[in-house]
């Protein structure tokens, strides 16, 4: 089975989605499962896992009840405020839904020290109570927190959106590949490889090379058995098709074994997100 382990839904609203600014004007319309799964067809997908925008429950709640009309929704990402005092009982409510996964904070808009907060460490630490996985939602400059974050919570399943957002345009790579390197050592943590393309210079055919040092790095650090391929869609349309986007991970993985490829497009986000 073939899984998109990373892609969103939303009825645009400028108040709610002011993050898509005047250079993502391709998005700023309605995204949803209609407009998702003759795409997942035509690319012989066959099923995908639906991540939170908005920082609501009512957004959650939406998602859930979404994916119960849609069965190629496999598993939904939602959001839960982890630094509430009834965190637990929020998480409590929410484990009866199977089809919720995971939890998931827009870390990359905090200020440095946020994921190390006591506040923030008791909602991530109540996740495990429930078996709900987290995914870290930052820029390379917050990897080193985010290990913090991982080693205190060593039984935690974490995975990594779009490889921490790497500054592919500026060609700048060290560092994060230092980091990445780093925290791939700590094996509660997996990696999503999805993202790039609104990280880079215009797609073309001629500099698709561009990618082949970010998912180098990640492939090496993680393995095959904890990287996952998600689309981003429809954020990714910004910068290149599904098809593009898909194509670059198929062309890149193309010379590994069968057995790789489907741990890589699907096995790993089976058994990351509980997929029955």
């Amino acid at each position: 089975m073939v899984i998109d382990a990373h892609q969103h839904f939303w009825q645009y609203n400028p108040t709610n989605h002011a993050w898509i600014d005047d250079n993502m004007q391709a998005i700023r319309k309605n995204f949803l499962p209609s407009d998702l799964l003759p795409i997942l067809q035509e690319n012989e997908v066959n099923g995908c896992i639906t991540v939170q925008v908005d920082q609501t429950e009512a957004e959650t709640e939406g998602m859930i009840n979404v994916a119960a009309q849609n069965s190629f929704i496999k598993g939904v990402v939602g959001w839960v405020d982890l630094q509430a005092q009834n965190v637990e009982e929020r998480l409590n409510y929410y484990q009866q839904f199977s089809i919720l996964k995971g939890i998931r904070h827009i870390v990359q808009g905090q200020p440095k020290g946020f994921m190390l907060q006591p506040k923030f460490l008791n909602g991530i630490k109540a996740l495990l109570q429930v078996n709900f996985t987290y995914d870290i939602l930052i820029y390379p400059n917050q990897l080193e927190e985010a290990m913090e974050l991982v080693k205190k919570n060593p039984n935690q399943l974490f995975v990594i959106d779009h490889l921490a957002k790497p500054y592919i345009k500026a060609g700048l790579i060290h560092q994060w590949k230092k980091d990445i390197e780093t925290i791939a050592q700590l094996e509660n943590v997996y990696c999503k490889i999805s993202g790039l393309v609104t990280e880079a210079e215009i797609i073309n055919n001629s500099n698709l090379h561009q990618f082949t040092p970010y998912l180098q790095v990640a492939t090496n650090a993680f393995g095959t058995n904890r990287i996952m391929f998600g689309s981003d869609w429809p954020v990714c349309l910004v910068a290149a098709t599904y098809k593009k986007v898909m194509n670059i991970a198929k062309e890149y993985f193309a010379t590994f074994s069968k057995t790789e490829q489907e741990h890589i497009f699907g096995l790993n986000a089976i058994k990351f997100y509980n997929i029955k």
